[in-house]
């Protein structure tokens, strides 16, 4: 073969890597070979929801994160994702099958309970004992700030209580908008209060304010 022989076919795999559809089966078959060696660390996909387009995460220990992208860019969660656990971070949608099925279960009525393994490799030592009170609040039930942190070991920690709940690295399955301020007004939450709302009408819930 000449070298302009081997030019052309050069040429055409580059034009054919130009291709928005052949990148995409390249990446597809890239993260199916790292998931089948054992080097992918994290698998993420997007999915819609009626509180907006989510990123789903996960380790092999569980579902590791849930972003709301109209508040976190994309790339800058998979950055830190990437700092955080593992540069090994690829997109593999089935990793997150089962998540996106119980989410989607969830926001049409057929799911009040999540049935997941969470990694909680992003959150803290006290906020595990605050987000591990939160996860036990059932559907259409709520709590206070001072409540919660109480049942935490920290009866005047309702502002630390706070801080944990807002850096809740899984909010809707580790269920943070059940948390209110006392007298039951919204205080905060990290994907919007128009989302808090949204999620505790979908339960039931009627706020102040």
């Amino acid at each position: 073969m000449s070298r302009s022989d081997n030019n052309d076919s050069l040429g055409a795999r580059l034009a054919g890597l130009e291709d928005p559809g052949a990148l995409g089966r390249l990446r597809v078959a890239v993260a199916a070979r790292a998931d089948a060696e054992g080097l992918l660390d994290v698998a993420w996909t997007t999915t819609d929801s009626p509180v907006g387009p989510l990123l789903l995460a996960a380790s092999p220990r569980g579902l590791l994160r849930i972003a709301y992208t109209a508040q976190e860019a994309p790339e800058a969660v998979l950055d830190r994702l990437a700092a955080r656990i593992s540069p090994r971070v690829l997109e593999r949608p089935e990793r997150l099958d089962e998540p996106r099925r119980q989410l989607e279960q969830y926001f049409s009525g057929a799911r009040r309970a999540f049935e997941l393994d969470c990694d909680q490799a992003l959150i803290g030592p006290y906020a595990r004992r605050v987000l591990g009170r939160t996860a036990q609040i059932p559907f259409g039930a709520t709590l206070s700030y001072a409540e919660v942190a109480a049942e935490a070991g920290s009866p005047r920690g309702a502002r630390a209580a706070g801080n944990a709940l807002g850096s809740n690295p899984i909010p809707i399955v580790i269920p943070c908008h059940r948390v209110l301020r006392a007298g039951g007004a919204l205080g905060g939450y990290t994907g919007g209060l128009d989302r808090k709302r949204t999620l505790l009408a979908l339960e039931g819930v009627r706020v102040i304010g």
